[in-house]
C-alpha cells in the first residue's frame, strides 16, 4: 500500500469572501510551526460571493500539533464564519462497498485499493446478491450477503446501518448497487455516500437504458458520480466523463463503452473524497 506523507494535514474551508482570509489562514499556520506544500483557493464573487480554500501542511510534532491546530482555529473560524474541516493524511479512512450484481466499478476499486492507489481501508462489501461472494473473499475482504425486497426492505437497511456503524465506517460507495436507498438510510450518512450512475438519466429511464440509447442514435455516452440525497440521482456532482461513440456500436458495444466511463469516474470520485479534495456547498462540490 503506498502511503501519504505521515506528517501532512490538510484544512477545507468555506465561507463568505472578504479581504484577509488567506492571510489569516496563513498566519495562523505559520504562528503553528506548519509548512504550507500546496494551497488552492476559489472566489465566486469577490463582492458578495463564497470563497473556498483547501491548505496542504507538514507539521512538527504532528500528533501534538494537529490537535493544538484543531482547537485553536476556532476563533479564526469564528471571526470569519469558516465551516471548516481538518483532515490527517496519517489516518487511513474506512469505506464500505455496496455492490449487487455488475462488477466493473467494484473490481477497478479492489484493484487501485490492492495496487496501493487508493489509500483507504475496505472492512466490508455489502450485497443485496450472493453472486461476487468469492470475489471479494479472494481479495481477503468480509462479503456481507443482505438480501432486499419490498417486504424486507426496512429490516435489510437496519442490518446494513448496524455493520456500518460496528465497522465505524466513514463512507459507503454505491458500485452500481442497483436498490434505493431510504431517505432514513441517506439521512444517516450526510456527504457520506458515493453513486454512480450512466448518463442516460432522465433521458432513457427503466431496465433498457442502452437498448433504448441505440434506437435513439446516441452519439456519446457518460457517467456522472454524486453524493447522495433524498432527492435521487440528484445530489452534488463530484465527477462525471464521456466517451464518443457513433453508429457503428452494438447495444452491447455500448455497455461495455457505459461500463468502462463508469467504473473511472467513480474511481475518480472516490480518490478525490479519500484525498480530501472535497467542498459541499448547497447541492454542488467544489473539486481541487
Amino acid at each position: 500500500m503506498l502511503h501519504t506523507n505521515e506528517n501532512r494535514a490538510t484544512l477545507l474551508l468555506s465561507c463568505p469572501d472578504r479581504p484577509g482570509i488567506v492571510a489569516a489562514v496563513s498566519n495562523f499556520l505559520y504562528s503553528n510551526n506548519a509548512n504550507i506544500v500546496q494551497s488552492d483557493q476559489y472566489s465566486t464573487d469577490p463582492e458578495n460571493g463564497m470563497f473556498y480554500m483547501r491548505v496542504e501542511f507538514d507539521l512538527p510534532n504532528f500528533d501534538h500539533s494537529f490537535l493544538t491546530i484543531k482547537k485553536e482555529f476556532e476563533p479564526i473560524a469564528q471571526t470569519y464564519e469558516i465551516d471548516w474541516r481538518l483532515a490527517s493524511a496519517k489516518r487511513m479512512k474506512r469505506m464500505a462497498i455496496f455492490v449487487s450484481k455488475e462488477d466493473h466499478c467494484l473490481l477497478e476499486l479492489l484493484w487501485k485499493w490492492r495496487a496501493g492507489e487508493l489509500f483507504v481501508d475496505i472492512p466490508l462489501v455489502i450485497s443485496n446478491h450472493s453472486d461476487l461472494q468469492q470475489t471479494v473473499e479472494s481479495y481477503g475482504i468480509p462479503f456481507y450477503y443482505i438480501p432486499v425486497s419490498k417486504e424486507t426492505k426496512q429490516e435489510a437497511e437496519a442490518k446494513q446501518i448496524e455493520l456500518i456503524q460496528d465497522h465505524n465506517i466513514d463512507f459507503i460507495v454505491l458500485a452500481r448497487y442497483m436498490q434505493i436507498l431510504s431517505s432514513d438510510f441517506v439521512q444517516q450518512f450526510p456527504k457520506q455516500i458515493i453513486n454512480i450512475h450512466h448518463s442516460f438519466l432522465p433521458a432513457f429511464i427503466g431496465a433498457n437504458p442502452y437498448a433504448k440509447a441505440f434506437s435513439r442514435g446516441v452519439k456519446l455516452i457518460g457517467a456522472t458520480a454524486h453524493y447522495v440525497t433524498d432527492d435521487l440521482d440528484e445530489g452534488p456532482i463530484i465527477e462525471q466523463d464521456v466517451l464518443r461513440v457513433n453508429h457503428r456500436y452494438t447495444v452491447e458495444q455500448l455497455r461495455v463503452a457505459g461500463r468502462n466511463v463508469e467504473r473511472l469516474t467513480l474511481s475518480r470520485a472516490v480518490a478525490w473524497h479519500i484525498e480530501d479534495r472535497l467542498i459541499v456547498f448547497g447541492n454542488k462540490t467544489i473539486v481541487f
